[in-house]
């Protein structure tokens, strides 16, 4: 059997923990009020008792022969309620009290200043309080007060407190899972939505606006977590389409030997020659299997596929400008993103658009990096001439030029082929509409 065992909900330890925490602190407290609610009813107690022995003993005289004279007769009323008058060890005036009182009261006569309490079932509180001729004690008033009062209060007082904590805890349990609750519901929602979107493999990620700084931070490591697994994804249809395009010709040349080899009996030096073709394709096909194979054990501890955007770009700045100094420079401008896709891949998709904007540029180039929740945008802008409007789209077909008599380089295939592989890698190229230049925006996935 399972003692004390742990809720299984986050929300439920949570106000578990609350409720043991506010337990400790509700019981030191109320511990501490009892106590000091206790020493309070005593010192009253004691104040009450001494007062009234005081005021009795006011109305005493002690005489030098040892007699006690009363000034005022004294109250009959106060002595049903407990007071005490001796002579010596000799009573001279007693209320009507219980014998076990009356006995503990007579004991105090003559003992000088002292107190003594009684027990249950009727507690008394008692003291004693000397009557003195000069230096010496001729008689002792005992004043007495019962316990039972205070002792009912403080009683009471407890039952409440405790009744008090009972009803303070249970209701801070309840409210604390309910605000636990209410407050764990965007994660619960959140792990939902990234468990759909990973499944479907969608490219939606959440958004950095309307959250809380908690839930920002969490949604960014859902947004890296999904981009992470993304760009494996990519990585093993890249890996299964690299094999298949690879594997392609040494396969089918193996199929059309076998096929040449059972078409017709063969003389030995056609077998020998087909022998040595089909071995040729097979070893072919190991080494493939092997080099592919181990860059992707190689890989198996690392996110492929990844890069940060800035430092491609600015290594093919730096590039541009030592390779043509007398080219416009190239600025780059980001925020540190993360690109789904290698630096290769990435490399060669703006290599063409920067020597597109090379070429036409008159006074600057600038690239733009800018994160977007699945994807990260770069744009490659110049101020030269830009693309007539009546090319448009066209400048992404093979061959295509603006105008192939502006003096300038190219065949036309940069661009198309920066298009080609942007899409193959998951995102895209567009030509965004600007106020002068050409301005090429280019998607890829995050990373």
């Amino acid at each position: 059997m399972t003692i004390g065992r742990a809720p299984a909900t986050l929300r439920g330890r949570l106000a578990l923990l609350a409720l043991a925490t506010t337990a400790v602190w509700v019981a030191v407290l109320t511990a501490v009020f009892n106590v000091e609610l206790g020493a309070r009813l005593r010192q009253q107690a004691d104040d009450l008792v001494r007062t009234r022995a005081a005021a009795v003993a006011a109305t005493m005289e002690a005489q030098p022969d040892g007699r006690i004279v009363e000034h005022e007769p004294a109250d009959d009323t106060a002595l049903d309620v407990g007071i005490w008058i001796y002579q010596g060890t000799t009573a001279i005036q007693r209320p009507n009290a219980p014998e076990a009182l009356q006995d503990r009261a007579d004991r105090l006569a003559g003992t000088g200043e002292s107190s003594a309490d009684t027990s249950e079932p009727h507690a008394f509180r008692l003291y004693a309080l000397p009557i003195r001729a000069g230096e010496k004690q001729v008689g002792t008033v005992v004043a007495s007060v019962g316990l039972d009062a205070y002792r009912y209060t403080a009683r009471s007082v407890l039952a409440g407190s405790i009744g008090l904590c009972v009803l303070l805890l249970s209701g801070i349990y309840l409210v604390t899972r309910t605000v636990v609750g209410r407050a764990l519901r965007p994660v619960s929602e959140m792990s939902t939505r990234a468990a759909e979107w990973s499944e479907h493999g969608t490219a939606r990620r959440f958004g950095a606006d309307g959250h809380l700084a908690e839930l920002a931070g969490l949604a960014g490591n859902l947004n890296q977590l999904l981009d992470r697994q993304a760009a494996m994804l990519r990585h093993e249809q890249q890996l299964t389409a690299e094999l298949s395009h690879e594997l392609r010709t040494p396969l089918a040349r193996i199929t059309a030997e076998t096929d040449w080899l059972t078409a017709r009996p063969r003389n030995s030096d056609d077998q020998r020659t087909s022998h040595e073709a089909i071995a040729t394709a097979a070893a072919q096909m190991q080494r493939i299997c092997t080099t592919l194979l181990s860059e992707a054990r190689t890989r198996a501890d690392q996110v492929p596929g990844r890069c940060a955007v800035d430092g491609v770009a600015r290594a093919l700045a730096e590039r541009s400008i030592a390779e043509h100094p007398e080219a416009p420079p190239v600025t780059v401008v980001g925020d540190g993103a993360t690109a789904g896709v290698s630096a290769a891949v990435l490399e060669r998709i703006l290599t063409p658009l920067l020597d597109n904007a090379r070429r036409y540029a008159v006074h600057r180039i600038t690239v733009e990096c800018e994160r977007r929740p699945g994807h990260v945008l770069l744009a490659v802008v110049d101020d030269g001439c830009g693309v007539p409007g009546t090319v448009g789209e066209a400048v992404f077909e093979a061959g295509r030029r603006a105008d192939p008599d502006d003096g300038h380089d190219g065949a036309g295939l940069g661009l198309p082929l920066a298009r080609r592989l942007a899409r193959a890698a998951g995102g895209d190229i567009v030509l965004a509409p600007t106020s002068g230049g050409a301005r090429f925006v280019v998607s890829v996935p995050t990373g």
